[in-house]
């Protein structure tokens, strides 16, 4: 049963995930698909730069939602069920239950970059990721977040606050734990699995950067 209830959350983490704004959007706005359109990637900042900044902000405020939504779920399963898992005998009940918020935000990423409804090709997970990481755990969220925007505003690189701040996000979990004394390292896990799955969606962006190529922020595509 709680493996039942462990791998329903992440295939509806995945199902919300796959939900792409910015492809729909783009589609009822000019007929296109977003990702034939500047850098082709279906989120924000291909929005920003080929439709403006409404189309933009609405992909954006919906793909952290989606994070948040698919966390939430998972924490209202987990605290619904949770005395039902402390009285199962089965090894590790109570264990992935308490867990579920992690695994539901991994797997709601993964829907984002994958999405099962457009052929597997999606955005690059870092609105939904904020949104996950926020609702995880806030303080860690806000700090991660204030790196990538001090990061971005330094450089106008979007894509290198984006990858530091997604690896702030498992070092400053880790550091938080070990400072209260109660550290988890399944949370730590999925923390790292999530970072990496987003910064490995920026590989193409990492190639650009290390070569002087990437495109800034409010820059005309060169």
């Amino acid at each position: 049963m709680v493996w039942f209830i462990g791998i329903a959350t992440a295939i509806v983490a995945y199902l919300i995930g796959s939900i792409n704004i910015s492809i729909l959007l783009s589609k009822k706005l000019s007929g296109k698909d977003i990702r034939t359109s500047g850098s082709g990637n279906a989120g924000a900042t291909n929005m920003l730069r080929t439709y403006g900044k409404a189309p933009a902000a609405a992909t954006l405020i919906f793909d952290i939602l989606k994070g948040v939504a698919a966390v939430l779920l998972a924490e209202l399963a987990d605290m619904l069920l949770g005395r039902a898992a402390s009285l199962n005998s089965m090894p590790g009940a109570a264990y992935i239950l308490g867990n579920l918020a992690y695994i539901a935000g991994f797997f709601c990423v993964l829907g984002h970059n994958f999405p099962v409804f457009f052929g597997f090709r999606g955005g690059k997970g870092v609105a939904t990721g904020l949104g996950v990481i926020l609702t995880l755990n806030w303080q860690v969220g806000l700090i991660a977040l204030a790196v990538a925007l001090i990061i971005m505003a330094v450089s106008r690189y979007v894509s290198l606050g984006s990858i530091i701040g997604a690896a702030a996000f498992p070092l400053l979990l880790l550091a938080f734990g070990l400072g209260s004394g109660s550290a988890n390292i399944m949370e730590i896990i999925m923390a790292c699995a999530l970072a990496i799955l987003i910064i490995a969606r920026h590989h193409a962006n990492i190639s650009r950067l290390a070569s002087g190529t990437e495109n800034k922020l409010f820059s005309k595509k060169n």
